[in-house]
C-alpha cells in the first residue's frame, strides 16, 4: 500500500474539520483532510444549521399571514407548496455547499474521500469512497473532526416500524397530516415548528419534564405555551413504551404522569439528540479515551494522545458551529506549537458560550445560567423584563417571553442572560459583546439604545440590578 506523510492529519471536513485544517496551513503546516462523507460540507451546510433555517424562515412567513388581519391586511394563505420550499432549500444548500467543497479543494491541503481507521497512534488507514485500493497515511499530529450522528434510543418496534429524521424532513416533497415529534431539544422544538406552520398536526412527546433540559424552565414553559396556542399537544415527562404499525398508521404507546397513552399518527420523527460520530474510526489503536462515544479532550483540545486533537461534535459540551470553529482553530495552533518544541499553551475559553434555537418565539442564551452561579457559590443578582410591556415588541405582534440578564452582586460585571421572544437569536449579541469586554451593568446602561428597538429591552433589566446594587 502507497504511504502518505504529512505533518496533521484532520479526519472530517465539516466546520471544525476545516478550521483546524486551514489554520494549520496557515501556520505552515503540511496538511490532509479525510472525509468519508457522501457530500462534503458537513453537518451545518448540508443537513442542520443552513437547510433548516431556510425552511424555518418559510414557517415564518406563514405565521405572519396567519396574523394579517390583526394589522389590516386583508391576506390568507391558500396553502403550502412543500416541493417549491424543498427546491428553494436545495438551491441555496447547493451554493453553500459549492464554496465549501472549492475552499477544500484549491490545493492548500490533500484531500481524500474516504473513512479514516487508526491503526496506531500515528497512522490512519484510508478506505477510498470509490472503492479504490485502501491505503495508509501517517501524521505527527492528527485532529478528529468526524461530527455527530442521530442519537436513536433503544425502544421497542421504533426500528422496525420506520421513523423520520430532520434529513427527511429537509427533502420532504409532502408532508404528513399527523405526525409526532420525539424529543424536546432544539431540533424537535425547529421542525415542531416548521411542521406545524405547513398544516402538520404536531404531538411533541418529551422525555425531560420541560423542553431545552438545562436551560431555565421559565424559558421551557414560555414555548410549551406559545406550542399550545397553536394547536400542539405537548406531553413532558413521559417514557416511550413500544411504537408500533397499525391499520396502516404508526402507534407510539408511552406513559406520562401516570397514565398510559396510546396514539396513532401518520409518521413518527425521531428528534431525540445526536451522539458524536466515532464508530469505525477504531480509536482504542490510537489509544485515545472515550466518554461513552465522545471524544475526551483537555481545554487545550488534545485527547489522551497529546499529539491527537479533536473539535466540533465529536468531544464539544454543545453542538453548535461557532465553538466547533473555535476548538479546531486552537486545535491547529496548539499542534503547531507541540511540533516546533513549543508549550502546548492556548486553551478554549467557554464564558461566552451561546446557544440559539430557532423556534417560534426563540430562544437564546449566553453565559452563566442561575443554576451554574450557584453550583459555583459566586454571588449574582438578576433582573428580567417581559416582551408584553415592551413598546416595539407590542407593536410587532410578538408578545411572548421575556429577557433575563445576570450581573455579579459586588462588581455588577454581567455573567450570563437569556431571552426568549422576537428576533431572539439575533438580540442576545447585544449582551455577547458586553460580556466580551467584560462590561458592568452601569456601562451597558450608559450606551445609547434607539427608540423604539428591540433591543432596547435589555437596558431594562440591567437597570433594576443597578438599582439593586445601590439600595
Amino acid at each position: 500500500m502507497a504511504e502518505h506523510t504529512f505533518d496533521f492529519i484532520v479526519i472530517g471536513g465539516g466546520s471544525g474539520g476545516y478550521a483546524a485544517a486551514r489554520t494549520a496551513h496557515s501556520a505552515g503546516l503540511s496538511v490532509a483532510v479525510i472525509d468519508g462523507a457522501p457530500e462534503l460540507g458537513g453537518l451545518c451546510i448540508l443537513r442542520g444549521c443552513m437547510p433548516s433555517k431556510t425552511l424555518i424562515e418559510s414557517a415564518n412567513r406563514q405565521l405572519h399571514l396567519r396574523h394579517a388581519a390583526e394589522f389590516g391586511l386583508k391576506a390568507t394563505s391558500h396553502g403550502v407548496d412543500v416541493r417549491t420550499i424543498r427546491d428553494r432549500k436545495r438551491t441555496l444548500i447547493a451554493d453553500f455547499a459549492s464554496y465549501r467543497q472549492g475552499q477544500l479543494e484549491d490545493g492548500r491541503f490533500a484531500l481524500y474521500r474516504g473513512h479514516a481507521r487508526f491503526i496506531d497512534a500515528h497512522t490512519v488507514e484510508v478506505l477510498p469512497r470509490d472503492g479504490s485500493a485502501s491505503f495508509q497515511a501517517t501524521a505527527r499530529s492528527f485532529c478528529i473532526a468526524t461530527g455527530s450522528e442521530v442519537f436513536v434510543p433503544n425502544v421497542p418496534g421504533l426500528a422496525e416500524t420506520g421513523y423520520w429524521t430532520s434529513d427527511d424532513v429537509l427533502d420532504a416533497e409532502t408532508l404528513p397530516k399527523t405526525i409526532a415529534v420525539l424529543g424536546g431539544g432544539a431540533i424537535a422544538l425547529e421542525m415542531a415548528h416548521y411542521l406545524e406552520a405547513m398544516g402538520c398536526a404536531v404531538t411533541l412527546i418529551q422525555r425531560n419534564t420541560q423542553v431545552l433540559t438545562g436551560l431555565d424552565r421559565e424559558c421551557s414553559d414560555v414555548i410549551v405555551k406559545a406550542y399550545a396556542e397553536r394547536g400542539m399537544a405537548v406531553h413532558l415527562g413521559t417514557h416511550l413504551n413500544s411504537v408500533s404499525r397499525h391499520e396502516g398508521c404508526k402507534r407510539i404507546a408511552f406513559t406520562a404522569s401516570g397514565h398510559t397513552h396510546a396514539i396513532l399518527f401518520d409518521e413518527i420523527l425521531l428528534a431525540m439528540g445526536r451522539q458524536p460520530a466515532t464508530r469505525g474510526l477504531n480509536l482504542e489503536a490510537g489509544k485515545v479515551a472515550l466518554h461513552k462515544t465522545k471524544v475526551i479532550v483537555n481545554d487545550r483540545m488534545q485527547t489522551s494522545q497529546p499529539h491527537i486533537f479533536a473539535a466540533g461534535d465529536v468531544c464539544s459540551p454543545l453542538d453548535v458551529v461557532h465553538i466547533a470553529i473555535q476548538q479546531g482553530e486552537i486545535a491547529a495552533r496548539n499542534a503547531h506549537a507541540l511540533l516546533n518544541g513549543k508549550p502546548v499553551e492556548e486553551t478554549i475559553d467557554y464564558r461566552l458560550t451561546l446557544f440559539g434555537v430557532f423556534s417560534h418565539p426563540q430562544v437564546a442564551v449566553v453565559g452563566a445560567s442561575t443554576e451554574k452561579l450557584k453550583e459555583e457559590s459566586i454571588p449574582y443578582l438578576e433582573a428580567s423584563y417581559p416582551f408584553n410591556d415592551h413598546g416595539k415588541s407590542m407593536v410587532m405582534g410578538e408578545t411572548a417571553g421575556f429577557v433575563k440578564m445576570l450581573a455579579h452582586k459586588e462588581t455588577g460585571e454581567i455573567l450570563g442572560a437569556c431571552v426568549v421572544g422576537p428576533e431572539a437569536t439575533e438580540l442576545i449579541h447585544e449582551v455577547v459583546v458586553a460580556m466580551n469586554f467584560r462590561a458592568t451593568v452601569q456601562q451597558f446602561m450608559a450606551i445609547p439604545h434607539y427608540h423604539p428597538t428591540l433591543s432596547e429591552i435589555w437596558t431594562y433589566p440591567a437597570e433594576e440590578i443597578a438599582d439593586q446594587m445601590a439600595a
